[in-house]
């Protein structure tokens, strides 16, 4: 077993395609765990991830924050306490519309093996 908080992991840039986006990888293969990453990200007011795809789903988990999520051809507002699930392969985007930073945790699993 293993506890920490979550500030003592460094938050980084999210990366290409991304803008005003922070991730922590909380959780992932050298913590121990073997089938899914935990990531908590911090996405600032304006700010969005890339519009995206790949072979694998997301669990998203709204801890603070509103704003919307573009997937399936739609675009849906979220709110702290919304579960969103991603499945693999479907395009895919987070925006911040509030005036709050936006903060969730999304589980991705780790490839076949």
């Amino acid at each position: 077993m293993k506890i920490f908080h979550y500030r003592d992991v460094e938050a980084k840039d999210a990366g290409e395609g991304t803008s005003k986006v922070r991730v922590r990888w909380l959780i992932t293969e050298e913590t121990g765990a073997e089938n899914f990453a935990m990531r908590f990200f911090e996405m600032e007011p304006e700010g969005y991830s890339p519009f995206h795809s790949h072979p694998w789903e997301h669990e998203v988990f709204i801890l603070e924050g509103e704003g919307i999520v573009v997937g399936g051809g739609e675009e849906r507002k979220f709110r702290a306490g919304d579960v969103i699930f991603v499945p693999p392969d479907e395009k895919h985007q987070f925006k911040n519309t509030g005036e709050t930073t936006v903060k969730f945790l999304c589980l991705i699993p780790y490839a076949q093996k």
